[in-house]
């Protein structure tokens, strides 16, 4: 089994963070003025989805190379739906067009895409979050 550890840390006189992955960065934030929010960054919501929109395009790319396809396009969108108190994600709808090289047909490419993703699958699965 695989495990992968990143961290945040806080950016010194703003209300953002800015969150490592290896030499990867990505800032966490507020809308400015918000619970000392400084709008540098995206929001849990914005973060969650673009790390489900992240996840699929990957596995577009691991599945198109896997099946010889080369890609021309691809556009992924993902919208998140919030409710309830405590605020939480109710459901995620990801929506992708792909255009192939050569134009054959992609829609067994998407296909086969949907099915691996890992975030899709995990948040289907509903994963166990501990805090220490």
């Amino acid at each position: 089994m695989a495990s992968m550890t990143i961290e945040y840390m806080s950016v010194e006189g703003t209300g953002a963070a800015v969150g490592r992955a290896g030499a990867h960065t990505v800032v966490a934030d507020r809308p400015l003025g918000k619970a000392s929010g400084t709008g540098l960054g995206f929001n849990g919501g914005e973060l969650l989805a673009l790390s489900l929109g992240g996840c699929f395009c990957n596995d577009v790319h691991y599945t198109a190379d896997e099946m010889g396809i080369r890609i021309a396009r691809l556009k992924v969108q993902v919208t998140i739906e919030l409710g309830g108190e405590p605020l939480v994600v109710n459901s995620a709808a990801v929506s992708a067009e792909c255009d192939a090289v050569d134009g054959i047909n992609t829609d067994q490419l998407l296909k086969r895409a949907r099915e691996r993703c890992t975030i899709a699958n995990s948040l289907r699965n509903g994963i166990r979050v501990a805090f220490a």
